[in-house]
């Protein structure tokens, strides 16, 4: 009997390993590589690789379709902020199903008339699909992808990832605040309470410094 049981738990746990998997649940893991056209500044690069950016933080972002709505609104936002991501050694890459001439339209159109002329930081083509697969943020029904971001580290892990459904643009100021606390926690080792702001203290992670959390929040 007790041997029927372990193996029903063995298997539980297999099935929510599983599950976990289909699910896309990358943070941790490494982050998967591809290599493909690129439009950078008006340019298409063939031969752009993750590998390549590997040493730096990466904020890779999927966004469904260029010539949209809330998409232009998403590339400008990162754009405006560009220089605090490359303050803090972070490369901002942008990927969507669409062709490399299809970017290099829309980097034409001015931001009045719905365009993203001015946007610099990378804009991937993910024509068969293959990366947003990679990252679990495929729309299989509608062959799009959905809005997913992800924060990298240094080494190609991992550690953050963010799927919003295609009506909902997401915060750059969150995603900065993000990108702080996990370098704050690679520098100095203290976690980072809710709400964690740059310039705010950590916390140890351990019961005397939560209970020292506290009572500074009390103060």
């Amino acid at each position: 009997m007790k041997r029927i049981i372990y193996v029903l738990v063995v298997c539980m746990v297999k099935l929510s390993f599983l599950h976990a998997e289909d699910a896309g649940l990358l943070v941790g893991k490494k982050a998967p590589e591809f290599t493909g056209k690129a439009v950078i500044e008006n340019t298409i690069f063939p031969d752009f690789s993750l590998q390549d950016l590997r040493g730096r933080y990466v904020l890779l972002f999927f966004y469904p379709l260029d010539f949209t709505f809330v998409c232009p609104t998403e590339l400008h936002a990162f754009q405006d902020r560009l220089e605090e991501f490359f303050d803090r050694n972070i490369q901002v890459v942008a990927c969507s199903v669409d062709s490399c001439y299809s970017h290099l339209a829309w980097l034409s159109i001015p931001k009045s008339e719905g365009g993203i002329e001015g946007v610099t930081y990378p804009l991937v083509s993910d024509m068969n699909k293959s990366i947003a697969k990679k990252y679990h943020v495929l729309d299989e029904d509608a062959g799009i992808a959905y809005r997913g971001l992800f924060i990298i580290d240094p080494e190609g892990i991992i550690r953050y990832q963010q799927v919003n459904d295609l009506p909902i643009g997401r915060s750059v100021h969150e995603v900065l605040r993000l990108c702080d606390a996990l370098m704050f926690h690679r520098e100095h080792g203290d976690v980072c309470p809710a709400n964690w702001e740059e310039g705010d203290p950590g916390m140890r992670a351990d019961q005397e410094g939560l209970l020292d959390f506290f009572q500074q929040d009390d103060e």
